[in-house]
């Protein structure tokens, strides 16, 4: 990697000065538009925070006294007490509570959390394109990652793709410096830290679950030297299950079962395939399947001990009982969610007014077109640069089954970037080093 001087330093320093500036002001406008009964603008928020709250009292990592307790993984709300532990007291007693106060200063300190972690998450760009390109590649990704308004709003919201993002680029960044180090033991090293990595980064955001080991064998597969793949994969995924497994453990105390994320998978596969199903989230029907469990289990006598373990299988069986009676619609769903996935459009009602609309189009667009001639012109040159491009073709496949949002596609447009940034260097002039004229 072309290393940084002391003037180049101080330019990165700017430019994740002006990625934590515009972070920080975006949260502050998200914030003022967001109704006076309301914290966070958006539903999902209300768990996480919930959950941390959990973890912060000491009580059980539940949702609610008595609710699912592998509800959601743990990463994300562990990261949100570890806010609370430094601005000194829990903040948030239920829904619905006003936007002042102490619960409105606690929810301004996680934004600024976020805002930290995302201009984490551009200095891993800067550091994925300075190790594949060079400085200016750094610099051109740097900034397209300090403005791309897609990592801005991963930054600002109180969701777990704001801790995930920085994970998921270590992860990428050791596996590319495994891949490239000579030294046997050092490298052996970094790829077994970069499972750890994974593994974190799982407890985050658990679709990234089959990431590794799908992205292990097909370095096997496709790139040479094997052995050194073979054994990278395998000390990645050693370090994987050292992560995973204190989750695997409690997991295992709660339900007497092996449970890999959560037990949301049934839902969020339902969400997915079933007769109503249209590529987007649509979780009203929880609450049909929630009691048809209970009117089971107490014609049954069951144990409410393993009610959640049975409602997650009750909805994984009605999914694919449906989807294999419809595979045509499956496969028009898998159309449509691709589409979704892949907008130049938001769809969120959230996110539909004329000038976001503009906005996200016009930040997503030079940046798509870009990484496509990156992949076009980089594939070749090895596994780094296929490694940035393997996120957004896993998310793609993993959300043409499950709903799909632009959301989803996020993440996986941080490494897109260092590829756009590859192609932007090496074609626009105005990106050339000079040459000095001869004499």
């Amino acid at each position: 990697m072309e290393k940084f001087s002391r003037q180049t330093t101080a330019l990165a320093v700017g430019v994740l000065a002006v990625s934590l500036a515009i972070r920080l002001g975006a949260g502050v406008w998200w914030q003022s538009r967001i109704s006076d009964d309301a914290l966070f603008g958006l539903p999902d928020s209300e768990s996480y925070w919930l959950l941390a709250e959990s973890v912060y009292e000491g009580r059980p990592y539940e949702f609610g006294p008595g609710g699912p307790r592998i509800f959601r993984a743990p990463g994300y709300p562990l990261a949100l007490a570890g806010v609370f532990y430094l601005i000194g007291k829990p903040v948030h007693k239920g829904t619905g509570e006003s936007k002042t106060g102490e619960s409105l200063r606690a929810v301004q300190a996680v934004r600024i959390f976020n805002a930290v972690l995302g201009v984490l998450a551009v200095g891993g760009v800067m550091w994925l394109a300075a190790a594949l390109f060079d400085i200016r590649a750094a610099f051109v990704a740097g900034l397209l990652a300090a403005f791309y308004p897609g990592a801005v709003a991963m930054s600002v919201f109180v969701l777990s793709e704001a801790l995930f993002c920085p994970l998921m680029l270590a992860q990428l960044i050791a596996w590319i410096s495994a891949v490239r180090i000579d030294c046997p033991k050092r490298a052996a090293f970094v790829a077994w830290l970069g499972g750890l990595i994974a593994g974190a980064a799982i407890l985050v955001r658990p679709s990234w679950l089959l990431f590794t080991p799908g992205a292990a064998l097909l370095a096997v597969l496709v790139c040479r030297p094997r052995a050194r793949h073979a054994l990278c994969g395998l000390l990645m995924m050693l370090g994987l299950v050292m992560a995973m497994a204190p989750w695997w453990v409690r997991n295992y105390g709660v339900t007497g079962a092996f449970v890999p994320t959560t037990l949301q998978v049934g839902a969020s596969l339902y969400d997915g395939l079933n007769p109503q199903a249209t590529g987007a989230s649509d979780m009203r029907f929880a609450a049909v399947f929630h009691q048809a469990q209970k009117d089971d289990d107490l014609r049954t006598g069951a144990s409410p001990a393993g009610f959640e373990q049975r409602l997650d299988a009750r909805l994984r069986d009605a999914s694919l009982s449906w989807a294999g009676a419809n595979p045509g619609r499956v496969l028009e769903l898998a159309v449509i969610k691709f589409r979704r996935m892949w907008s130049v459009w938001p769809h969120a009602a959230e996110f539909s007014s004329p000038m976001q609309t503009w906005v996200s189009a016009l930040g997503f667009t030079p940046i798509f077109l870009a990484g496509l001639v990156g992949i076009a012109m980089f594939a070749r040159r090895g596994w780094p640069y296929v490694l940035c491009a393997l996120p957004a073709v896993y998310f793609t496949c993993l959300h043409m089954i499950f709903v799909s949002s632009i959301r989803y596609r996020q993440p996986a447009m941080l490494p897109w970037i260092v590829l756009a940034a590859g192609a932007v260097v090496l074609l626009l002039p105005a990106t050339q080093p000079r040459k000095e004229p001869t004499h």
